[in-house]
């Protein structure tokens, strides 16, 4: 897949910018808070109906504004494709595909695909486990997009169970925070878990669940030992690279009815601990990716040259898995990475991308690219949400 044309208009610090990109590897260079990022957030957006970097669409659209747009054009399987986001500071955003508004965000995910790499993906290792459970899903959205909806009901069936023990938690305590009627003997009259209620969501979120833990497991078994080659390569063969999947419910077989079985149960075990805290103690929102590196925790123990060997390990194998998955290779967007990275690693990826992935790349000077490389890439110059194009 090529991305052809990009659109931003009111988008970020960007009023209306129109890019068209004429090579397979984009330079945008400029100096730090210019909206180099920013373009390469939007491509994200496109791609995934995510942003690693905002968690609210006001945050998306330029200050003053109520509406932002990025619209593009990407050629897939030798036909064009044009794909158009609208984000508003105040309502909810709109896809649509060739001209046509799409009713389900869903049918917008998988027609562009792309791999972000960046300073901040560090947290991928050292980070907390929220971290790499957002990287599992993003991931996983763009290899499955029905991925999505599933991840959407289960965090809807949560949101709704957390609600109602956060409500009978509250209930339980009014005894107790009363200090005007003295306390019976009797306890009948105190007020009661709804049991039957509960245990409706219960059902609902072991099923909704065990389809979020078996995908997961599913695809990071398919990525580990692509990552963990990479990882020999980037290493020369000195450090062997592990990952597992720490399913929060035990997964003794890839089988729906045994994992809700173990999801069940395990609700039970807990639900006195849960009742205490009004949230939900059990399911895939607890769940933990493990990188180890010969032998040893990588978060913990890592060094900063071992966690950054990782992560390009884990980026690369991304590349390969939606390459293979797909039919086609994915976009590729680095954020100013390669200042991050030293001289082995830095040619082991420039090595990688070639001309073979499309690559979108910022940078604050051009210092670390060789002549050949920069004689064969479009270089724009970013300035306060103005882009142009750079004489080569």
């Amino acid at each position: 897949m090529y991305l052809k044309t990009l659109h931003l208009k009111q988008f970020r610090n960007y009023h209306d910018q129109q890019v068209e990109f004429s090579a397979p590897k984009t330079i945008l260079v400029g100096d730090n808070a210019q909206g180099k990022s920013n373009l390469l957030e939007a491509v994200e957006l496109l791609a995934t109906l995510r942003s690693h970097r905002a968690l609210r669409d006001r945050e998306l659209v330029l200050e003053g504004e109520p509406i932002g747009q990025i619209t593009a054009t990407l050629e897939r399987n030798a036909s064009p494709v044009d794909l158009t986001l609208t984000l508003r500071s105040n309502g909810r955003r709109t896809v649509s595909l060739n001209g046509e508004t799409l009713r389900r965000q869903l049918d917008f995910l998988g027609v562009m695909n792309a791999v972000q790499f960046s300073s901040l993906d560090l947290e991928l290792v050292r980070g907390s486990p929220g971290e790499r459970r957002n990287w599992l899903d993003t991931l996983l959205t763009q290899l499955e997009p029905v991925y999505a909806y599933i991840l959407q009901q289960y965090n809807t069936v949560l949101r709704q169970r957390n609600a109602l023990l956060k409500q009978q938690r509250l209930r339980l305590d009014l005894p107790v925070q009363s200090s005007i009627q003295p306390s019976t003997d009797s306890t009948s009259d105190a007020p009661r878990p709804d049991l039957t209620q509960l245990a409706i969501w219960d059902a609902q979120l072991a099923a909704i669940g065990a389809r979020v833990i078996r995908r997961r497991a599913r695809v990071l078994e398919r990525l580990a030992p692509i990552a963990q080659s990479w990882h020999q390569a980037i290493s020369n063969s000195t450090e062997q690279l592990e990952i597992h999947y720490a399913p929060n419910v035990t997964m003794e077989a890839d089988d729906p009815t045994v994992i809700q079985s173990a999801f069940l149960e395990k609700l039970q075990r807990r639900a006195v601990a849960e009742q205490h805290q009004g949230a939900t103690l059990v399911g895939p929102h607890r769940d933990e990716v493990e990188f180890l590196i010969n032998q040893t925790p990588a978060r913990q123990y890592g060094s900063q040259g071992q966690q950054r060997t990782l992560v390009l390990a884990l980026k690369l194998a991304e590349l390969k898995l939606i390459e293979t998955v797909i039919g086609e290779p994915p976009l590729l967007l680095l954020d100013d990475v390669l200042a991050e990275l030293d001289l082995n690693r830095q040619n082991k990826l420039l090595e990688t991308i070639q001309d073979h992935f499309q690559t979108l790349i910022t940078t604050t000077h051009l210092g670390s690219f060789d002549a050949q490389w920069l004689k064969s890439s479009q270089i724009l110059k970013v300035k306060a949400g103005y882009i142009q194009n750079e004489q080569n």
